[in-house]
């Protein structure tokens, strides 16, 4: 019972804080409304057709890996091994190729 008269009143208050705000109309263009309602939908129609046909971007452009042997090192780099610790044998190996420039 307490809903529906809280629901009532509120409906009632917001009925009239309605009509006490409610300004008087001024009539001095009367088809002003109508044409800006059809130019406000040629406007939004024109954006949302412009929208949904608008052309997909182009593909990005495929550059393929360059595959191959590196470039071959300056005159003054070489290649060499170091030795590596292999902690499960417990003994020392050689380590992979490393690229060695002064």
């Amino acid at each position: 019972m307490n809903r529906i008269v809280t629901a009532t009143l509120a409906a009632v208050a917001i009925g009239a804080f309605s009509l006490q705000m409610s300004t008087p109309a001024e009539a001095r263009c009367v088809g002003c409304a109508v044409g800006a309602g059809i130019i406000g939908g040629i406007a939004a129609g024109a954006i949302i057709a412009g929208a949904a046909n608008a052309a997909p971007p182009p593909p990005p452009a495929y550059v393929a890996p360059a595959y191959g042997p590196p470039p071959p090192p300056g005159p003054e780099c070489y290649y060499t091994r170091h030795r590596v610790w292999d902690s499960y044998y417990q003994v020392w190996r050689r380590g992979p190729r490393e690229l060695v420039c002064p």
